[in-house]
């Protein structure tokens, strides 16, 4: 695949949006508080990363194989987290189930060079990013981490938004419903 065939604006050009981002490292109850803004009429995107593996091993492949060729992988999901904001109204509030930014972190993690995820990040600019912290540490068929990766990607997610210079809202562990509530409550 080209990836550079889905960049259709200039890198260079910053784009205000009213879209907002849900982040934070593996087990954070991330994906629950998207369902449950969903549920309340919001749109939302869900995460790309789960939803191509989940694509991948409905095909029959194991997750070792998904990822055998980690900078293809780690590039595809950047570029189609491109395509879909491309195919966003910026006007639009938006909430993503992880942000672009988010892939400067998960290149790092895997010894890549950020340079390019770092480059798309700067693309568009994001109204709110909200920042869960985590809870205990679960295994699923689509998650690779463990406890100590999780843990490293806290700060590597944390770290990648303040490259880019946005203040972010740190979300406590609370109930699915409050997490909502209060996401919501800081987006006006």
């Amino acid at each position: 695949m080209d990836y550079r065939s889905s960049i259709k604006k200039e890198p260079n050009t910053v784009h205000q949006t009213n879209w907002h981002i849900i982040t934070g490292a593996p087990c954070s109850g991330k994906t629950s508080v998207i369902r449950e803004i969903e549920q309340r009429g919001i749109t939302v995107v869900h995460e790309v990363a789960r939803a191509y593996i989940d694509r991948q091993l409905g095909q029959g492949l194991r997750l070792d194989q998904i990822k055998s060729d980690i900078l293809q992988f780690e590039r595809q999901i950047l570029h189609a987290k491109i395509k879909i904001e491309d195919s966003l109204a910026q006007t639009e509030p938006v909430f993503f189930d992880r942000g672009v930014p988010d892939s400067i972190a998960y290149f790092e993690l895997e010894g890549l060079d950020t340079a390019e995820p770092l480059n798309l990040s700067r693309r568009n600019r994001y109204r709110r990013i909200f920042f869960f912290e985590r809870f205990n540490f679960f295994k699923d068929k689509v998650r690779s981490e463990d406890e100590l990766i999780a843990g490293k990607l806290n700060g590597l997610l944390l770290a990648a938004y303040g490259k880019i210079g946005y203040d972010i809202i740190m979300v406590p562990v609370m109930p699915v419903k409050d997490r909502a509530d209060l996401v919501l409550s800081n987006i006006n």
